[in-house]
């Protein structure tokens, strides 16, 4: 289930891969929030060229909306090259990003962040409805186009996982809250075109 609507090329098994940096940095994650009561669910994290390029053609036709109304309902899909939301390279394929979120040990349910993941909009952004630098909420959701919210309970939410992963060496991006990558990553320049799959059995 993805905004494309259809399996991603590249993607061959259901897996994750980071490079070892990253894994090892992820862990540290892993533990600190394990002490919270919750554990990391990973929705992506290495992605090969060919993924990317996957979404680079979907992005250019226009005519696929099928989407629409789940990811991307307050914006027409043209603007999604220059608004940036579809980028002809990304930082997942050098292998020390990814994107997650919290799972609440005693509920068993993934923690509620106040919006979808990979939602093209503002209210995706870390700093919608508070201040991610002061982890202060503010409810300002000027940057809205459809005048929606996030509670404080779920801002709180997204500020438990991103101060987490700053701790731990890792990056937060300004568009998406369930976005990181690690701050040393081992390959900044490299591009990679391998698949995603078990790399041993």
């Amino acid at each position: 289930y993805n905004f494309v609507g259809t399996r991603i090329d590249g993607y061959e098994e259901p897996t994750a891969l980071l490079t070892r940096q990253a894994a090892d940095s992820l862990k540290a994650v892993s533990d600190d929030v394990k002490a919270q009561g919750f554990r990391l669910k990973i929705y992506d994290a290495y992605r090969p060229q060919k993924g990317v390029d996957h979404f680079v053609r979907w992005a250019q036709d226009l005519a696929d909306t099928k989407m629409k109304p789940y990811f991307y309902p307050d914006l027409d899909k043209s603007v999604l090259f220059p608004q940036e939301y579809i980028c002809l390279k990304s930082g997942h394929t050098r292998g020390s990003t990814l994107d997650l979120t919290l799972f609440d040990m005693a509920t068993e349910k993934e923690v509620d962040m106040g919006g979808t993941f990979d939602w093209f909009g503002p209210e995706s952004h870390p700093d919608f409805c508070g201040n991610p630098e002061t982890g202060q909420y503010t409810g300002d959701n000027s940057k809205s186009l459809k005048g929606r919210s996030i509670t404080p309970e779920q801002f709180k939410n997204r500020m438990i996982l991103r101060r987490a992963m700053l701790r731990h060496g890792f990056k937060p991006f300004d568009t998406e809250w369930w976005h990181f990558t690690l701050r040393d990553e081992p390959f900044p320049d490299t591009y990679f075109t391998f698949p995603v799959k078990q790399l041993s059995k």
